[in-house]
């Protein structure tokens, strides 16, 4: 697979398969909408508040599996995001293209915009998302002295994160960015959730962004209001050690569950040893013999 440069400003020839845009040209392409709307894959996001409150002119930002968060084709204007990883777009080596696409067409889709975040994840050429408008989009520059070491940001985060620096003049509204584990939806260990919550919250309190679903306003906003004399430093502190204690109970119950569970992970680590390689494992090896 084709390495791509880090260096978001760096234009591979028109011919070479990847499409990429200077910030001025995105800049361009985004301003006409009243509203970005990053739609998270969360069972948090209420798709009826948002287009009863929303203009027309709002682009609904979407994300890799939509089918998991849309029942039918959506109707307005839209955006896929197609993360990668070192195999390419997930969408594309999971065979997945045909299936997501089929949620959006017509002249009110903007496209797929594949992306990367970290100098290990490779992009997909536009030939391999079966016709759709297709643009590349490198933010490994602009998370390299931001993101926790040993950590790999969300999509949603990294796509927030670069709408923000465009500077754009539409509104940008996070939609059930909520980092809540579910029956539905898993929350990945690889990335930094508690980094991105407190980030994007001081952003929104910034005025930068907004979010609806997950977080619409502080819990200890209230406690401000009921002790006005209190300074706010003091309130996050007395937070901060209550939150600390209940961490420390909850350690305490890991370690008895970890020591009840060490038989079965025992027996569960044993046949684990004949699971088959998944196509990932086996494009690595691959890649480094």
């Amino acid at each position: 697979m084709e390495a791509i440069p880090s260096d978001t400003q760096t234009m591979p020839a028109p011919d070479s398969g990847f499409n990429f845009l200077t910030p001025e040209a995105w800049k361009a392409l985004l301003s006409r909408y009243s509203h970005l709307v990053l739609v998270a894959n969360s069972e948090a996001v209420d798709f009826e508040r948002l287009r009863s409150e929303l203009p027309e002119t709002a682009l609904y930002v979407f994300f890799n599996k939509v089918y998991k968060v849309l029942d039918e084709p959506f109707v307005g204007h839209s955006m896929l995001v197609a993360r990668s990883d070192v195999m390419g777009a997930h969408i594309v080596h999971r065979r997945e293209v045909a299936n997501v696409l089929r949620f959006f067409g017509g002249g009110d889709f903007l496209g797929v915009v594949n992306i990367r975040v970290s100098v290990e994840e490779n992009l997909s050429e536009k030939s391999r998302f079966e016709g759709a408008q297709t643009r590349h989009l490198d933010l490994t520059q602009m998370l390299a002295d931001l993101y926790p070491i040993g950590k790999i940001a969300t999509s949603g985060f990294a796509v927030a994160m670069w709408l923000g620096d465009l500077q754009l003049p539409g509104k940008i509204l996070l939609a059930g960015f909520s980092a809540k584990r579910s029956e539905k939806w898993k929350v990945f260990d690889v990335h930094d959730w508690t980094f991105e919550q407190i980030f994007l919250r001081l952003f929104a309190r910034m005025g930068s962004i907004s979010m609806m679903g997950g977080v619409d306003a502080s819990p200890y906003a209230a406690l401000a209001k009921r002790f006005p004399e209190v300074p706010p430093i003091e309130i996050a502190m007395t937070a901060a050690e209550v939150l600390s204690e209940r961490l420390d109970n909850t350690n305490s119950q890991i370690d008895r569950l970890m020591s009840v569970t060490k038989f079965i992970r025992a027996i569960d680590n044993f046949f684990r040893r004949f699971k088959p390689k998944t196509r990932k494992q086996r494009f690595l090896e691959k890649s480094k013999g």
